[in-house]
C-alpha cells in the first residue's frame, strides 16, 4: 500500500511541472492581449496607462474584479474584463506580479523629487505602500510607475472618481493634497529605482 501511495505521489510530482508549464504558456498567451496598452512584459509605454509588472498579485486581482463589476470604470477595460473568469483573474494577478517591475527613469529634477519625498513622508504613504513603495498584498506598487498616471490617479481619488480597495484612505490622503504636492510626490515615486 505504501509503495503504491509513494508511486502515485511521485507520478503526480513528476507531472505537475509539465502542467504548470502548459498553464504558464496559456496565461502568457492570454496576457499578450494586455501588452497593446500595458506594454511588453507589463511595462507601459502609453501615457496614462499603468505598468502592471511587479504589482502585487492581490492588488491586480482586486482591480480586475472592480473593473469587471463596474465599480471601477474605464472605457478600454470594460469590454475586456467582461469576458474574464475568476481563474483568469487569479492567473493574471500571479503572472504580472512575477514580472520584473519597471525601473524609474533618470531624475531630471532632483529638487522636485526631494519635495515629493517630503510629501510622501508627511502623508505617510509608506505606511500602506511599504518603505520601498513596492506595495504589498492589495496595495499598489508606486515605485517606478508612470509619472502622469500617478498624477491622474491621485486627481481621480481627490475628485472621488476612483473607487476600489483602499478608496477611503486614498481619497482622504489625496483630498488634502495640493496640485503642487500631487505633482511632486508623483515625480518622486516615478523616479524611484
Amino acid at each position: 500500500m505504501r509503495v503504491v501511495g509513494f508511486g502515485i505521489l511521485s507520478a503526480a510530482l513528476l507531472l505537475a511541472p509539465a502542467a504548470t508549464a502548459a498553464d504558464n504558456a496559456a496565461i502568457k498567451e492570454k496576457a499578450a492581449a494586455c501588452a497593446g496598452c500595458h506594454g511588453e512584459n507589463g511595462i507601459s509605454q502609453t501615457e496614462n496607462v499603468p505598468s502592471l509588472a511587479g504589482q502585487p498579485d492581490q492588488f491586480l486581482q482586486w482591480q480586475l474584479v472592480f473593473f469587471r463589476a463596474g465599480s471601477r470604470k474605464n472605457d478600454q477595460m470594460q469590454p475586456i474584463v467582461e469576458g474574464i473568469t475568476n481563474e483568469d483573474i487569479r492567473n493574471f494577478g500571479a503572472y504580472f506580479a512575477s514580472l520584473t517591475p519597471p525601473k524609474g527613469p533618470e531624475d531630471g529634477d532632483p529638487d522636485l523629487s526631494k519635495k515629493g519625498a517630503q510629501v510622501a513622508a508627511g502623508r505617510r504613504c509608506a505606511s500602506c505602500h511599504t518603505d520601498s513603495y513596492a506595495g504589498t498584498k492589495a496595495v499598489a506598487r508606486l515605485a517606478g510607475q508612470r509619472e502622469e498616471y500617478l498624477v491622474k490617479a491621485l486627481h481621480d481619488y481627490k475628485a472621488g472618481q476612483r473607487v476600489g480597495g483602499g478608496v477611503a484612505a486614498m481619497a482622504d490622503v489625496a483630498y488634502h493634497m495640493s496640485d503642487e504636492e500631487i505633482t511632486a510626490v508623483s515625480h518622486y515615486l516615478a523616479h524611484l529605482k
